[in-house]
């Protein structure tokens, strides 16, 4: 089957009304969509373009990654002139219109994402005999999944955390391809929800390629780069798994989902199966400090149980987000997050994440992590693709320490260590108590994904207080944590 420019995402139109209206889906052309679900290749195709759609801009491409939630938990030193707008977001002024545009391109982008997983959904289970070998439950089991996860997030920007109010109404759970309109559920119901569609992609993913013992996790090939740059490539589907929702990316994703809901012996019980699994090795310190740009990586690229696949960034993240004067961060505010000063002089994150820089007399440090050796997006031109990280082993290892700490603070601290020893950091964290223990945790977090997007996350399930710029605390409140749904007469495609 021929590569599509057009992705299902224009089959649809969703109309996005006030939290009294719900949300409606419009199907647009049934005949593109009756001529895509015709084939196997087709199905592949409709999957494989939830993922390009997800990785945009709007959504984990950038917005979801280094965007908004990076800001709000003001891990960027905004200059004054703020010519990328996120000045009075840092500031938590929800009214205003950048950011108004921002958070409602974010929510009609997952909601894009899940009516083309509902629409896949629709039409697989009557046409299991186009499928061979195990495709037909890897792609219904990867399209639940996405489901899940673009529903989890939603929650997780537009909804209060379970811990404030877990019966308050939140997001609509939209399970059919429909012009039907879907009503909000309450947070605990989109939680049990969320939880029911990844279990059962986890059962139908147990035949995941990733399982068996001949897939090494290791550095793409170049026979992998090749594969990369034609979707339409049949061996690319079971290529890659870790670029996609593969077992042990639904189990990180039920580790983090159950974590959220305060289920603590189901998420360590998913958070477990993947340290167990021995599947993702620790980087090598060498890779991760090489001199050499072409063997050199920078984010932990074999750690990723699920990334999304993001070349056409490049320029964006490195000419525009993080060049000098933009999105960086004082100097000295770096120093201190990562304690260079004390236990963290040889955080390998920090020497090998930031980069010196300065503004007239002001000194910043630079992002890095994303950094290519070419402004060319040529696929071969590093170590790894770039990649915007989704899912790392580490936060399995945080999840673990989180859900021993209360019955074994010993194991619980071992595993927070464990990270540390990886990152280059010897001396134990002080989790003496409960407080400290937290405090350690978020301080991890925050090291550990910087400009990934999760740290807004943490706070809020904690419901925990933000720590500023020069230890500034701002105090935990919904209306920091809880996003506005989208304004009345949004409309998706054609107004």
């Amino acid at each position: 089957m021929k590569k599509k420019n057009i992705f299902i995402v224009l089959l649809c139109s969703i109309c996005l009304f006030s939290c009294q209206k719900w949300l409606d889906i419009q199907p647009q052309s049934e005949v593109e969509k009756d001529l895509l679900f015709t084939t196997e290749d087709g199905f592949k195709e409709a999957l494989l373009g939830i993922y390009t759609r997800c990785a945009g801009g709007d959504l984990y491409g950038k917005e979801l990654t280094i965007g908004t939630p990076e800001v709000l938990v003001q891990n960027y030193t905004i200059p004054n002139n703020d010519p990328l707008n996120y000045q009075k977001t840092a500031r938590f002024l929800y009214d205003d219109g950048g950011f108004k545009d921002r958070k409602d391109n974010i929510w009609k982008g997952l909601y894009h994402g899940i009516v083309n997983a509902n629409l896949l959904l629709a039409e697989i289970d009557g046409k299991k005999n186009l499928f061979v070998g195990d495709n037909y439950a890897l792609i219904k089991g990867e399209a639940l999944a996405l489901r899940a996860f673009l529903h989890f997030d939603a929650l997780r920007l537009f909804a209060p955390a379970p811990i404030v109010n877990a019966q308050a109404d939140a997001i609509p759970y939209v399970t059919k391809y429909s012009n039907k309109t879907t009503p909000l559920s309450k947070v605990s119901v989109v939680l049990d929800s969320v939880i029911a569609d990844l279990k059962i992609a986890k059962d139908l993913l147990k035949i995941d390629p990733i399982r068996t013992a001949s897939y090494v996790v290791g550095y793409p090939t170049v026979r992998d780069t090749l594969a990369n740059s034609e979707l339409s490539n049949s061996s690319l589907f079971l290529q890659n798994r870790r670029h996609r929702l593969n077992y042990y990316a639904v189990c990180g994703a039920l580790a983090r989902v159950y974590l959220y809901k305060g289920d603590k012996p189901n998420a360590l019980a998913n958070a477990l199966e993947v340290i167990a699994s021995k599947k993702f090795p620790w980087t090598n310190n060498t890779d991760f400090q090489s001199v050499k740009e072409d063997k050199k990586d920078r984010i932990l690229y074999k750690e990723l149980l699920f990334a999304w696949y993001i070349p056409g960034m490049n320029r964006e993240y490195n000419q525009e987000w993080f060049s000098t004067g933009r999105m960086n961060l004082d100097k000295e505010e770096g120093r201190t997050i990562y304690e260079v000063g004390g236990n963290g002089g040889g955080d390998l994150r920090y020497t090998q994440w930031f980069g010196s820089v300065s503004v007239g007399t002001t000194a910043l440090s630079s992002l890095v992590k994303y950094n290519r050796n070419t402004f060319s997006d040529d696929f071969e031109a590093n170590l790894h693709y770039l990649m915007a990280p989704a899912i790392r082993l580490s936060e399995l290892y945080y999840i673990a320490a989180e859900c021993n700490y209360e019955g074994n603070p010993t194991l619980a601290a071992e595993y927070l260590n464990q990270v540390r020893i990886q990152r280059g950091i010897g001396e134990p964290a002080d989790v003496s108590t409960a407080t400290k223990f937290r405090t350690e945790l978020l301080k991890e977090y925050r090291k550990e994904m910087y400009a990934e997007g999760q740290l807004f996350y943490a706070y809020k399930r904690l419901n925990a207080p933000i720590i500023g710029e020069k230890g500034t605390v701002i105090p935990a409140n919904q209306k920091i944590f809880v996003w506005p749904l989208p304004s009345d007469e949004i409309t998706y495609g054609q107004r």
